[in-house]
């Protein structure tokens, strides 16, 4: 995926110098880059020659940018088409590994391309497959109950009209297969409220997205993975856009770099093994000026730790996260 905003030909990672002054490139090393997109970050990891690149992205469309790279830096750039989850696949490709980066916005080539169905300024098909998907969100605006559509919204959409929205869409599809703009259209009659910044669908939006790419399961078990990848010291670095997906990762650097322990699937806080070292706490945010050239930035925040022990007890994490991971099983009525 990897968010980026386009201006003329030029693209601009988010909280790009950021990321670069915490991975330290130039000292060299393999990185894995989980969200490659249009390449922003690869890009610049592979300006010093030490470096190497394996990027990975669920869009099939990231091929044509990956074909770029990899005929600039044929010994030095390897792509693959793979959700994050599957990050161990890549096991055999890796050579001193160094760090680890997700970036888990989307680029404004997929918000822009109608065939996605990502954006509510678009008129077509209700689409929101990210790429390896099994199911669209056409499926599940049409198929779904009341009851599972509400879930959706709420949960994943964190909407507060979720009961309304989700009756209206029940009596608005009989008949008929309903669109982007139908949805929009829904939305907009009962959210009526033109002074907020933020589109009445957007939340709607954002949880068919989650809920059809499998976000919640995607991200943890992308998580785990890649800390079973990543050796003792190497460092992960992950940029967030909702709140949804920062809670996640919060718990699981904070979790696991910390002695207090309330999970009873952890031995107790004096024989706890901490994973991470954690040096910034609090998440970094982009700059003034960063938000001044990308306003769509407003949202992001990166968090980063370094690697301290091997484990492969996950248990309380998926726990923790057990209500968000029910929710995508809902797709067993598609």
């Amino acid at each position: 995926m990897s968010a980026t905003i386009k201006k003329e030909n030029e693209h601009f990672p988010v909280l790009l110098n950021e990321l670069i002054s915490i991975i330290s490139p130039h000292y060299g090393g393999t990185f894995i880059d989980c969200t490659f997109g249009q390449g922003g970050y690869t890009k610049r990891i592979l300006q010093n020659n030490n470096n190497k690149v394996v990027a990975i992205d669920r869009d099939e469309k990231s091929k044509t940018f990956a074909e770029q790279l990899k005929a600039k830096y044929p010994n030095r750039f390897l792509f693959k088409n793979l959700k994050f989850s599957d990050i161990a696949n890549v096991e055999k490709d890796i050579n001193k590994l160094k760090g680890v980066i997700f970036d888990l916005g989307y680029s404004t080539y997929q918000m822009n391309d109608p065939e996605k169905g990502l954006s509510f300024k678009n008129t077509g098909e209700l689409n929101m497959k990210l790429g390896l998907n099994n199911y669209s969100a056409k499926e599940v605006i049409n198929s779904l109950s009341e009851k599972e559509l509400f879930t959706i919204f709420k949960f994943f959409g964190e909407e507060n009209q979720s009961k309304i929205i989700s009756k209206k869409i029940i009596k608005s599809r009989k008949g008929k297969s309903l669109n982007t703009q139908d949805l929009v259209n829904i939305v907009n009659s009962i959210k009526k409220n033109p002074k907020k910044k933020i589109h009445n669908a957007t939340k709607v939006f954002q949880a068919l997205r989650i809920f059809v790419n499998e976000e919640i399961s995607q991200l943890i078990y992308g998580l785990i993975n890649s800390f079973k990848l990543l050796p003792i010291g190497g460092i992960m670095v992950i940029i967030t856009f909702h709140s949804i997906e920062d809670k996640i990762v919060k718990y699981f650097f904070k979790n696991y770099s910390e002695k207090k322990n309330t999970s009873r699937y952890l031995p107790s806080s004096n024989d706890k093994i901490l994973l991470f070292k954690i040096n910034k706490r609090k998440p970094i945010i982009p700059s003034k000026i960063e938000l001044k050239k990308n306003p769509s930035s407003r949202s992001a925040k990166l968090r980063y730790a370094i690697k301290l022990n091997n484990s492969d007890n996950f248990n309380d994490l998926i726990k923790k996260f057990e209500y968000l991971l029910d929710i995508e099983k809902l797709n067993k009525n598609l």
